[in-house]
């Protein structure tokens, strides 16, 4: 028996509760990993709260995110007592989650753990971290070099903001904050922001071309927010897409990728190949200071996600929920 968040279908809403549950019950896979950490994400709390249409099957264990060791392996990859994590991949959604002290999941979508990672550590940075990484690399594949210009990153007081803002910074970038939390200033001074902008300049309807400020940015917000990036960003600049914490929608013109021959990348975290993973997280390992973590990130037990869930949603938590499966 071990313990798990379980979202069962009640009167077409999911309710989460915590849970005993057999190995047995758990789905189809041929690795099963003893679960030391996982997250809460937004995603996540979106699925305990039923508050969003998440979870694509019931009953399901949320958690986009885990990090353990291989119990039982049948995928020629892996063996008993190797150290992984996991990103993605539609766990959480599709597939029984990490927010559980057992998963059984397919070998293709583990990743080794970096040797100067643990769990924790790994989890601390999960799939903010992880895509936040992936759109520094994004941008500079495209060329993106820190005598460029200055980077603004949206969702500041976020997880994926706040590793953005850190792996930037870490590089030698010029980093421009945008967050609606002007209270938090001190704590991304200390990621390394330059400097830091009301978020409420950037989430208005905006004009199809405004005054170009910065030559890249990072945004997880979308909406009016992204579409104002592309009218402010200089010519032949670069912005990379990862979120949609404003919306879904992208209300801007034509007018910046036309006459100022901006890019925007969109950054596709769920589904990366195992050597483009591999690569983002062996940088991750490379340019995050171990120190930023506890700044970042706080542990919560497992017991504590309910209550955690609501509070995520309502916007009153900074950075990242590190989840100890086992306490």
């Amino acid at each position: 028996m071990f313990n798990a968040i379980l979202v069962e279908q009640t009167d077409q809403q999911g309710r989460a509760a915590i849970t005993q549950l057999e190995t047995a019950s758990l789905p189809a896979g041929n690795v099963l990993v003893r679960v030391e950490w996982s997250t809460l994400n937004y995603k996540d709390a979106l699925a305990i709260t039923g508050k969003g249409a998440v979870v694509r099957r019931f009953p399901m264990v949320p958690g986009i995110d885990l990090a353990g060791v291989v119990e039982h392996s049948e995928h020629p990859e892996w063996t008993a007592g190797d150290r992984v994590l996991l990103n993605g991949w539609g766990i959480g959604e599709e597939h029984w989650g990490g927010l559980a002290q057992y998963a059984r999941v397919d070998g293709e979508w583990l990743t080794r753990l970096p040797p100067s990672l643990n769990s924790h550590q790994a989890m601390a940075i999960g799939t903010a971290g992880y895509t936040a990484m992936l759109s520094v690399l994004a941008l500079e594949r495209h060329g993106l070099t820190p005598d460029r210009g200055e980077v603004l990153v949206t969702g500041a007081n976020g997880g994926v903001g706040s590793y953005a803002i850190a792996l930037l910074a870490a590089r030698g970038y010029h980093v421009v904050a945008a967050t609606g939390r002007p209270q938090e200033s001190a704590f991304l001074e200390r990621l390394g922001a330059a400097e830091i902008i009301d978020r409420s300049d950037l989430s208005k309807p905006g004009k199809p071309l405004a005054r170009a400020q910065w030559f890249a940015a990072i945004d997880s917000v979308g909406s009016h927010t992204l579409a104002n990036l592309c009218a402010m960003t200089r010519p032949d600049g670069l912005i990379a897409a990862c979120g949609l914490a404003q919306g879904m929608d992208f209300p801007a013109t034509v007018a910046p990728f036309i006459l100022r021959g901006i890019s925007l990348l969109g950054i596709n975290s769920v589904t990366r190949p195992a050597e483009e993973r591999e690569h983002a997280w062996a940088r991750l390992a490379e340019d995050i200071d171990p120190a930023l973590l506890g700044e970042i990130s706080r542990d919560i037990r497992l017991s504590d996600t309910l209550d955690a869930a609501e509070q995520l949603l309502e916007g009153t938590i900074r950075g990242r929920l590190v989840v100890d499966v086992n306490g």
